[in-house]
């Protein structure tokens, strides 16, 4: 790609429209066309920016071209909007300058991409860091919130800005960014009731029903299907390029990082649904006995849901929609609603709905990116707002934004002229007047005090009795009938009485940029913006979260019966706002112009882009800038540029720039009317000088380039010829070794298979004398071998004639032996039969007479007490085998002997149970008070955190210790503890935790009786003391952390500066003993322990979410705790294994 080091070099048309020549409206449109078509979509008019929209990617918003313009002068390159991001925020950040850069033009002409594209850049050439990255990504992805409840799809551009957008970029001293503030104007909220054909509603509610997932829209009562809401238009729900189910997720990722809490989200859907819902509420006429004629909702499902979803009673909604109550003074009159009236109060409360949503949506996001130090900040302001407004048939919307666009070219010329008279007096020339249209007679035709038109249209909706537009219209004709630029059908300034082109219930004013017809119809109702006080005081009692915050004059305790301000006057008091801010700053242009209406690239729409620079006033401001030096350079650069074209100056002045560039005009022989020196930069009237040195550069650097052509012809030839001269003599000397090589490897050659043949003879004749001698010694071996085997078997057929014989005598030895062993077993047999035989009679004899003996003693229960007998022996033996088998007398032994015998089961068990109580208790006789309060202590923290919180296993054999610190015996602690009256139960150093940065301060944690004590570590100064009725709870997490929260009642003493985040390594030794102290001390139920890993800390006046999340193990396995937002601390705790 070619590179372009000026803005005149390799010029397509003209870059600066200052110096188009000759100048004129064709000639304008032309240059854009040219460029255009060119692709060159960026055009200067000095130091404004027209951008041409080309609806299509082009390749110059790369991270390359970022770095291309970054410190880079404004004229240096070919315009683009980097350069004038660049240039504001140099001068921000070097000059101290507060900036701001106005965006301007109509729908579809690229506002809002040129805003995101100077914000982008902005980003990516300020500092880098971990706090400056999270501003930076909050300040972008507020664009995507906003968006998606203030954009619509529009018949001109799909992705169209309905309000008006001002965010203040707050930066410190070094340039990098701190935070924002963004400034909402005119939301078009008639678009949430009724979108035109081809249009569409908010993005939001495309996005909701079709990203959403089925448990959400099963929660908001909702459907996918379109068709089933009334506010929805059908003919444009879906849009090409445009997908609603991936931005609803972009932009709940968005909300996520700008710092909305999950429950906000959620009450923001819920009121988007009630919107939805509120469309589909239907009414139907009835008519009351004394004649009167009221509505009645038809169907109440829709008005059930929308109920349950904002926590309104349906019976006080559903009264609200039929009965209106007028208060004045003391008295109060209640009349019904018919059906028009009725559906005009159910829009007007969708709308206000949905606006006061919006406008609480900018609040909480300005909440978020609002910069946290309150030093002075320097300030870059982006204003993105509605171009100038000509329709078929325009409306109250279209007035106001045209006033609006009115003040900006109010602002915009004078600014501009003080810039240039500014720069004039900065560098010493003389200033003359510059004649321009000034506008404001126009601005005051619409803003006066007394006599404007907005003046007229509050006063007609303040006046008592019939107001209608047609009242408005003829106090219009009679107050501003003989203003120049206002006309009407009956006012003075009209042409002719029959003038078809105005007709009756229409006015016309003469704008900077062309004359706007504007219908009267809807002026009145629009600019009362009116919401009955039932449909606000139904709200208020609604029990959602956000409900009461939106519609604060719903509140009983605060009727309000003054009329609320008029839409007129609040927009105009926005203006004026706007324009003081303004002027406080030094303001940069970027004026963005669409090519055609069909939203395609490659086309020109020639009458377009003309009404475009018409009613955007180009041409005025090319005027301005020309009416006294066309062009302007610093002297530096100037000579740099066209030294050349004079020889005292070619190729190097020694001197200083501007006697160099004196030297060179003189030599030039440029008139000097032509031309004026300044201080530091020389000023050309015409734009013809400037092209007549821009011609004779082009004629010398032809002529150079030429010149540096012949020189680089000869020292190439040069070159070439001493190239073939030394490629001669290096390839001659590498033949010349080659040839050498070749012939010595020949020789070589001949030598080694000469000496392979006399070494292969000499081989051959010693390996037959060594093969004679080795069959020799073979043979000997051979002989000697036969002879020792011959020898071998004769002694081993001896030895085997012996052991034959050996072995028959032991068999013969073997046999005899057990003959004579089977003959006394058989002896022995014999004798033991006998002894047994004699033994059995013996002992059969014995019981004859023991039973003849002993007969006579025996009767009927002889079984009975033989029975009790056995019975007793088996007892006795049992007892005596469990006497010898006891187990240990250790609590924790839980070994015993085995049941000999079924029916001693239950005795078995129940021997078990006594013994283990009578050894437990035997166990506790041992213990001192100490050691039982202990063991006390230990099973409370097991029945409050075992199975709840994964740092108890590891704490169960750790002893409870109580005073870590040896407060009594320290004297480094003796103020600390005369300080406290009680016995202090607990010492131990903890961490208190810093809402601002999520990091711990160490203090002296002393638990006593009565209360807690927080005191300084280092000089033990009591910080904190808190009585222990004045808690409310403890919350802790489930994971190995030691955080711990300390909760105080609502309205006590202590609670004044809130809760406390405390973190200990003796986490469950401090909950436990809080919790057996703080119930008799408090004289009420046990102190509440809540064991969760999301919970709430009220800080002052914020509620922070303190949130616990696993994360990998980093810094050695430490806990770390982070600020995510203001109200998100994020506690990281380490995996375990």
């Amino acid at each position: 790609m070619e590179v372009k080091t000026s803005l005149l070099d390799n010029m397509i048309g003209v870059g600066d429209m200052v110096l188009l020549e000759p100048l004129s409206e064709d000639t304008f449109i032309e240059n854009l066309k040219n460029r255009f078509d060119h692709n060159e979509i960026y055009t200067y008019i000095g130091s404004v920016v027209i951008s041409m929209n080309p609806y299509r990617s082009l390749p110059i918003f790369t991270p390359d071209k970022v770095e291309e313009y970054r410190n880079r002068n404004f004229y240096e390159l070919s315009p683009h909007i980097y350069a004038l991001a660049d240039e504001a925020y140099r001068s921000l950040r070097d000059q101290d300058k507060d900036q701001c850069i106005l965006i301007t033009g109509e729908s579809g002409a690229g506002k809002t991409e040129a805003s995101k594209l100077v914000m982008s850049y902005v980003a990516a050439v300020c500092g880098k860091g971990q706090e400056v990255n999270k501003v930076k990504e909050q300040l972008l992805q507020s664009n995507p919130v906003l968006e998606a409840f203030g954009n619509a799809k529009t018949v001109r551009n799909d992705n169209s800005s309905r309000f008006g957008k001002y965010m203040d970029i707050e930066f410190d001293f070094k340039g990098d960014p701190l935070g924002g503030v963004i400034s909402n104007y005119l939301l078009e909220k008639s678009r949430v009731v009724k979108q035109p054909r081809g249009e569409r509603n908010f993005h939001v509610f495309y996005q909701l029903l079709s990203g959403a997932s089925d448990d959400t829209l099963k929660k908001l009562k909702l459907d996918r299907d379109f068709s089933k809401y009334n506010y929805l238009s059908l003919d444009s729900a879906a849009v090409n390029g445009l997908d609603d189910a991936a931005n609803f997720r972009t932009v709940r990722n968005a909300m996520q990082i700008v710092g909305f809490m999950e429950d906000e989200v959620q009450s923001v859907l819920e009121l988007v649904a009630a919107v939805l819902k509120l469309g589909n509420i239907e009414f139907k006429p009835e008519s009351r006995c004394n004649g009167t004629d009221e509505s009645r909702i038809k169907d109440k499902n829709d008005l059930k849901e929308m109920c349950e979803l904002l926590g309104i009673e349906q019976s006080v909604l559903e009264r609200a929609f039929s009965y209106r109550t007028v208060e004045a003074k003391l008295e109060k009159v209640s009349t019904t609603l018919n059906v028009s009236q009725a559906y005009y109060a159910r829009d007007a409360l969708a709308k206000n709905l949905y606006s006061r949503l919006f406008s609480w949506l900018v609040t909480r996001i300005n909440e978020s990116i609002k910069a946290q130090t309150k030093a002075r900040h320097k300030v870059m302001g982006v204003l993105d707002i509605y171009g100038f407004e000509i329709f078929e048939d325009n409306s109250f919307e279209q007035f106001i934004i045209n006033y609006c666009n009115e003040k900006l070219q109010q602002i915009f010329i004078e600014l501009t002229l003080r810039e240039e008279q500014e720069e004039y007096v900065r560098e010493g020339i003389e200033w003359t007047n510059i004649e321009y249209f000034n506008n404001a007679i126009i601005c005051d035709l619409i803003e006066n005090h007394q006599n404007g038109i907005l003046a007229m249209l509050d006063e007609e909706c303040l006046r008592p009795g019939t107001v209608t537009d047609e009242t408005f219209l003829d106090k219009l004709n009679t107050i501003c009938a003989e203003h120049q630029h206002f006309e009407s059908r009956l006012s003075k300034n009209s042409k002719f009485l029959t003038d078809h082109s105005l007709p009756h219930n229409c006015f016309r004013i003469q704008h900077y940029a062309g004359k706007v017809l504007y219908r009267v119809e809807g002026f009145v109702d629009k600019n009362n913006d009116l919401l009955y006080r039932d449909l606000s005081q139904a709200m208020y009692k609604a029990n959602h979260s956000l409900i009461k915050q939106l519609f604060p004059e719903g509140n009983p305790a605060k009727v309000n019966l003054k009329r609320p301000p008029t839409a007129g006057f609040q927009f105009k008091a926005s203006v004026g706002t706007l324009m003081r801010n303004l002027q406080t700053k030094n303001p940069n242009y970027i004026r963005c112009i669409k090519p055609n209406d069909k939203k395609a690239s490659h086309i020109f729409t020639e009458s377009l882009v003309c009404h475009q620079v018409r009613y955007l006033g180009l041409m005025e401001n090319v005027r301005v800038r020309r009416a006294g030096y066309a062009f302007r350079q610093a002297y530096e650069p100037c000579l740099e540029r066209y030294k050349m074209l004079c020889k005292r100056t070619w190729p190097h002045w020694r001197g200083p720039a501007r006697e160099g560039v004196e030297v060179l005009m003189s030599d030039l022989q440029v008139p000097a009317e032509e031309f004026s020196y300044g201080r530091s930069k020389i000023f050309i009237r015409n734009p013809r000088t400037l092209f007549f040195l821009e011609e004779r550069r082009r004629q010398c650097l032809q002529d150079l380039a030429t010149l540096i052509q012949k020189i680089y012809r000869g020292w190439k030839c040069r070159s070439h010829f001493l190239l073939l001269k030394k490629s001669q003599i290096v390839v001659a000397a590498w033949y010349r070794r080659y040839a050498q090589q070749k012939k010595y490897q020949k020789i070589k050659s001949a030598t080694t298979v000469v000496q392979s043949y006399t070494r292969g003879w000499q081989a051959r004749k010693l390996l037959r004398e060594l093969k004679y001698q080795k069959r020799c010694e073979e043979a000997v071996t051979t002989i000697a071998a036969f002879w020792h085997g011959t020898q071998a078997r004769m002694e081993l057929r001896r030895l085997k004639q012996e052991a034959q014989n050996k072995h028959a005598v032991t068999v013969i030895w073997a046999y005899w032996q057990g003959t004579k062993a089977r003959r006394e077993l058989r002896r022995l047999k014999e004798e033991a039969r006998r002894k047994h035989a004699v033994a059995v009679i013996w002992a059969y004899w014995q019981g004859l007479k023991v039973r003849r003996e002993y007969r006579k003693f025996f009767r009927a229960n002889a079984g009975k007490k033989i029975y009790d007998f056995t019975i007793q022996r088996i007892m006795q033996k049992y007892f005596l085998g469990l006497k010898s088998t006891m187990p240990s007398m250790s609590p924790i032994d839980k070994s015993w002997p085995t049941r000999p015998y079924r029916f001693l089961d239950e005795t078995h068990t129940e021997l078990r149970r006594i013994f283990h109580l009578w050894r437990c208790k035997k166990y506790r006789s041992q213990f001192t008070e100490e050691k039982k309060a202990v063991y006390e202590e230990k099973l409370e923290a097991s029945e409050i955190f075992k199975d709840k919180k994964a740092l108890y296993p590891s704490s169960v054999s750790q002893p409870f210790k109580g005073d870590y610190l040896e407060i009594s015996k320290n004297p480094k602690y003796q103020k600390l503890n005369s300080a406290v009256d009680e016995k202090v139960l607990l010492a131990d150093v903890v961490n208190k935790i810093n809402r601002a940065n999520g990091k711990g301060t160490a203090r002296i944690f002393l638990l006593t009786k009565k209360s807690v004590v927080l005191a300084d570590q280092k000089t033990g100064q009591v910080k904190a003391s808190v009585p222990l009725p004045d808690l409310s709870s403890v919350s802790v997490s489930t994971q190995t952390d030691g955080f711990f929260a300390l909760k105080l009642k609502e309205g006590s003493a202590s609670a004044v500066k809130g809760d406390f985040l405390l973190s200990s390594e003796h986490l469950i030794e401090i909950i436990t003993k809080l919790h057996r102290t703080g119930a008799p001390a408090a004289d009420s139920n046990q102190l509440n322990i809540d064991i969760s890993d999301e919970f709430l800390v009220q800080f002052k006046h914020d509620k922070v979410c303190v949130k616990f999340i696993q994360a990998a193990p980093k810094n050695g396995n430490n806990v770390s705790c982070k600020r995510k937002n203001n109200r998100l601390l994020e506690v990281s705790v380490p995996t375990t294994a």
